[in-house]
C-alpha cells in the first residue's frame, strides 16, 4: 500500500466529512496497491477507511499477493456473496464514499443491505491525488510520450501506395510490441475520413492528395501516451495547407499559456479564438484536451467549462482541431505536464507540415 498516497486521499475525504470509502476502479487501487487486476465483471475492491485497516476484496480465479502490510485480503469465490462479505466491513453508522464508475449491481445491493446511511460520489478525492503526477510518475508520463515519438515517425515512414487504414492500423500493434509497450487505442483515417473526430479504421486505399490523420496512443509501464499528427500524401491543397497552419496556431497558442494558476477554460478559450479568428470556429467540434495518467481519459479535462486553475504535476493534452465534412480534418495533438513555472511538452515529432512523397 503506498501509504503517501493513501494519506492524501484520506485527507480529501476528510475535508469532506467522510471517514471512509470503497474504490472499485482499477486503476484506482493500483495506484495505491500496485496490483494490476482485471477482474471483468466480478466484484473487485479495495475499502479504505481513516478508523481501519484497508481492506482489500478479490475474487480466487485471479493472481494477487499472498500477504499485503498493514492491508487485510480478502479471497472469495463466485458462488460467495461478495457484495455481502464487502458490506460486513462497512461502518453501517456513516456514509461511504464510492467511486464515480462503480457498477449499479454492486452499488444498489449494497443500498439493500444499508451498509451505510448514505453514499456519496467520492471520486474528487481519488481523482484529484492521481491527476497530480508525483517525480516518479512524470519520468514514466516522459517515456511513455517519447516511445510514442519513435512509434510516430515509423508509421509515417509506412505509408506508401496502395496501403489501406487498416492495414496501417494494424501495423501499430507491432511498432509498440517491439518497444515493450501495448497499444491503447489507434485512429488511422484517409481523405476527408478525418472529418469524423473519432473514426475507424476500414478499408479505404490512400490516394494521392489525401490527408493521413494518425491519432495513437500507447501503455508503457502503466502510463499512457496520446499523440495526433496530420500528413499529406504527394500533395496537399491549398485549402487543407490553410486549416493545417490554423490548427498548428492554436495548438502552439494554447501550449504557450499553460502554467499553474491559469485556467482550462481560459486555455481552451485561446486555442478556439484562433480558429474562431481564421474563420473556422464552427468546424471545431470538442474540447481542447483531456487528462491522461493511467487511463487515456482521466477526470478532468481542458474545456470551456472546466474554471479549474492548473496546477503543477497535471498532465493533459491539447488537440485542437479543424473538420469539414466531406473535405478534411486536421487534428495536432500533443501531452503537456505542467511544472512550477510552465509546462514541459512530452512529445517532439515534427508539427512542421509534411508531405509525403
Amino acid at each position: 500500500m503506498n501509504q503517501e498516497r493513501l494519506r492524501s486521499i484520506l485527507a480529501c475525504m476528510a475535508e469532506r466529512g467522510l471517514t471512509q470509502m470503497i474504490l472499485t476502479d482499477r486503476n484506482s487501487i493500483e495506484y495505491l496497491t500496485g496490483v494490476k487486476n482485471n477482474p471483468m465483471e466480478r466484484l473487485y475492491a479495495l475499502y479504505i477507511s481513516s478508523e481501519r485497516e484497508p481492506v482489500f476484496f478479490l475474487n480466487k480465479l485471479f493472481r494477487g499477493p499472498k500477504t499485503m502490510p498493514g492491508v487485510r485480503l480478502v479471497w472469495y469465490f463466485d458462488a460467495d456473496d461478495g457484495v455481502k462479505m464487502l458490506s460486513e466491513c462497512v461502518d453501517h453508522a456513516k456514509p461511504c464514499g464510492v467511486e464515480k464508475d462503480m457498477a449499479a449491481h454492486v452499488l444498489l445491493r449494497l443500498m439493500d443491505l444499508k451498509a451505510a446511511t448514505s453514499f456519496v460520489n467520492a471520486s474528487f478525492c481519488v481523482d484529484s491525488v492521481r491527476g497530480r503526477k508525483s517525480p516518479h510518475e512524470a519520468e514514466l508520463m516522459r517515456k511513455s510520450s517519447l516511445l510514442n515519438d519513435e512509434v510516430m515517425a515509423e508509421v509515417v515512414g509506412r505509408i506508401r501506395e496502395g496501403c489501406t487504414e487498416t492495414g496501417l492500423a494494424s501495423e501499430l500493434k507491432d511498432m509498440y510490441q517491439r518497444r515493450g509497450a501495448e497499444t491503447a487505442f489507434t485512429i488511422v483515417a484517409f481523405g476527408d475520413h478525418g472529418a469524423d473526430p473519432h473514426y475507424g479504421p476500414g478499408d479505404t486505399v490512400l490516394k494521392p492528395g489525401d490527408p493521413v490523420l494518425l491519432d495513437i496512443g500507447g501503455i508503457k509501464d502503466g502510463y499512457c501516451s496520446d499523440m495526433t499528427r496530420t500528413v499529406f500524401y504527394k500533395s496537399v491543397s491549398p485549402k487543407a495547407r490553410e486549416v493545417y497552419e490554423l490548427v498548428r496556431k492554436a495548438n502552439e497558442t494554447a501550449e504557450a499559456m499553460v502554467k499553474p494558476g491559469v485556467r482550462f477554460c481560459d486555455i481552451d478559450r485561446a486555442a478556439r479564438k484562433v480558429i474562431e479568428d481564421g474563420g473556422y470556429g464552427e468546424y471545431f467540434l470538442h474540447r481542447l484536451g483531456h487528462s491522461i495518467g493511467q487511463s487515456v481519459h482521466e477526470a478532468g479535462d481542458v474545456s470551456a467549462i472546466n474554471l479549474d486553475p492548473v496546477l503543477p504535476g497535471m498532465t493533459f493534452s491539447i488537440e485542437p482541431g479543424i473538420y469539414i465534412p466531406g473535405e478534411v480534418g486536421v487534428r495536432i495533438e500533443d501531452l503537456v505536464l505542467v511544472t512550477e513555472d510552465g509546462c514541459e511538452v512530452l512529445n517532439h515529432y515534427t508539427k512542421e507540415l509534411q508531405i509525403i512523397e
